[in-house]
C-alpha cells in the first residue's frame, strides 16, 4: 500500500464510521496503561501515541498528568474526533497528520506507544521505514509500548492484510536497538463482540540514537 492508498483508506474508515464501530475500539486501555505505568515515566517525559486516532490513550494519559503528548495518525479526520473530545484540553496536546513510513521526527519522546499499527506494515521497506523514525525519534533508555497481532489472530483487520507476531518474533524486529523488558497477551473484545488476540511488548532502547 502507497502512502496515498493508506491515507485514503483511513480517512474513508474515519468519514464513514463512528469511533465505536471499528474492531479495535476499547474505553479502559488497561493493558497500554499498565505497560507505560510500568516503564515509569515522569509527567514531564515526552509520550508519543503513533497511529492514536481518535484512542482515549491520550485522555487518560493527560488525567495522569502528563504534559508533553503527541498524538500521530495517517487520518486527520481521526485526530479532529479526539481534539473534538478533548475540547480546551486539546491544545495540551501536539497533533501530527503523518504516515509513519514517511514522517521524520524533529525531536526524541521517552516513550513510544504503538497499539496495532505496525502490523499493517507488511512489506519489508515499510517495516524498515518504521524503525527508521522510531530510531530517530528516541534516545537511549526510551520505551517502546508496541501491540501487534498474535499468530492466532485473523489476517486481515479493516480490509488490510497485517503481520501477526509472537513476542519472541516481535523482538527480533527491534533488536538490537530495544531490548524487551515485558510481553503480554491480550484478547480484546470488539464491540462486535469477537475477540481478537494482541501480542504486547515492552522494550527499552540500549542503544544511542545516531
Amino acid at each position: 500500500m502507497t502512502t496515498t492508498d493508506a491515507s485514503g483508506h483511513w480517512r474513508r474508515v474515519w468519514r464513514t464510521r463512528d469511533e465505536r464501530e471499528v474492531s479495535w475500539f476499547e474505553t479502559d486501555l488497561a493493558v497500554s496503561l499498565a505497560l507505560i505505568e510500568a516503564a515509569g515515566p515522569r509527567p514531564e517525559d515526552p509520550v508519543i501515541d503513533v497511529g492514536g486516532g481518535a484512542s482515549r490513550l491520550v485522555d487518560r494519559l493527560l488525567d495522569r498528568g502528563f504534559r508533553d503528548v503527541t498524538v500521530l495518525d495517517v487520518a486527520a479526520e481521526a485526530l479532529a474526533r479526539a481534539r473534538a473530545r478533548l475540547g480546551p484540553r486539546a491544545a495540551a496536546v501536539d497533533w501530527i497528520v503523518a504516515d509513519i513510513r514517511r514522517f521524520r521526527p524533529a525531536r526524541r519522546w521517552r516513550l513510544w506507544h504503538d497499539r496495532a499499527v505496525f502490523h499493517f506494515l507488511v512489506e519489508p521497506e515499510d517495516r524498515e521505514a518504521y524503525l527508521a523514525a522510531l530510531r530517530a525519534g528516541t534516545g537511549a533508555g526510551a520505551w517502546l509500548v508496541i501491540a501487534t497481532f498474535a499468530p492466532d489472530a485473523p489476517p486481515r483487520c479493516s480490509g488490510l492484510p497485517v503481520a501477526r507476531y509472537d513476542a519472541d518474533a516481535l523482538a527480533a524486529v527491534f533488536a538490537p536497538d530495544f531490548r524487551p523488558v515485558q510481553r503480554m497477551r491480550q484478547l480484546h473484545r470488539t464491540p462486535a463482540g469477537e475477540v481478537r488476540p494482541f501480542t504486547w511488548l515492552r522494550l527499552q532502547r540500549v542503544t544511542p540514537a545516531p
